[in-house]
Parts: C-alpha cells; sequence; structure tokens
C-alpha cells in the first residue's frame, strides 16, 4: 500500500512539474536556468517512476 501512495505521489509531482514547465516557458522574462533546473527535476522524477514501475 504505501508502495503505491509513493508512486502516485511521484507521478503527481511529475504532472505539476509538466504543468509548471509549460507555465514558466509562456512567462516572458523567465530564466533559462530556472527552467533547465524545473526540467532537470521532470526528468529526475520520470526516471524514477520508470524505474519503480514493474
Amino acid at each position: 500500500m504505501a508502495f503505491d501512495a509513493h508512486l502516485e505521489a511521484l507521478k503527481r509531482k511529475h504532472l505539476a512539474m509538466s504543468d509548471a514547465v509549460e507555465k514558466a516557458q509562456r512567462a516572458p522574462g523567465i530564466d533559462d536556468l530556472q527552467v533547465a533546473s524545473m526540467k532537470k527535476e521532470k526528468l529526475r522524477l520520470k526516471e524514477e517512476i520508470t524505474r519503480l514501475t514493474p
């Protein structure tokens, strides 16, 4: 049960990060380094989800 909850939490964080990246890319004057950092975090979440999914 805890495993499933952890995996769902990761998926929610990934989705939220995806939305945040899209929003940041549309915002004028956003720092490219900030967007890159957000993308790295999104990728880290995706890799962890992939690793935990059978």
